[in-house]
């Protein structure tokens, strides 16, 4: 299969999946007390490249399905792309993978959940809302799905 568009069906793949995980879940998606189990795809630059823009595009349509305002739109799913690129960036150690997106959308979304949504709580309790979440996703769910996968990860690692 040509590279680009095996490139190309990864990252569409791992978006619909992202998509996919939210809107079963949507009930713990969205909210001051985010639980995301699609964040849990956020290991999966350790693998491949693709999933970079795989859980940016997930997260965006995500996002947008899901009636978030513009502003979670733009800068939640932009967070999403930085923690992607960083964790891609970081994979030679695997738990490091799990860093950049528990630290940058503890932050980011804390923000966006008190300014964008006028959430009366303190930011400081809705950053640890959002940190709870992610640390039970994205290291812990996440970390069973990275060491789950890596028995066939010849088969979604990129050929450098």
């Amino acid at each position: 299969m040509n590279r680009n568009v095996n490139y190309v069906v990864k990252a569409g793949v791992i978006a619909a999946l992202y998509v996919v995980l939210v809107m079963v879940f949507s009930f713990s998606s969205f909210g001051p007390i985010q639980f995301r189990i699609a964040e849990a795809l956020t290991i999966l630059p350790y693998f491949t490249s693709a999933a970079i823009p795989g859980v940016f595009v997930g997260c965006l349509i995500a996002n947008i399905v899901g009636g978030a305002v513009i502003w979670d739109i733009i800068f939640g799913s932009l967070a999403t792309l930085l923690a992607a690129y960083l964790s891609y960036k970081l994979r030679k150690k695997a738990w490091l993978v799990t860093v950049p997106p528990i630290l940058i959308n503890t932050i980011v979304v804390g923000f966006l959940l008190k300014l964008a949504y006028g959430i009366p709580d303190g930011l400081l309790v809705l950053m640890g809302g959002v940190l709870m979440g992610e640390l039970v996703s994205v290291f812990g769910i996440g970390m069973i799905l990275l060491n789950a996968l890596k028995p066939v990860s010849k088969f979604i690692v990129d050929k450098e």
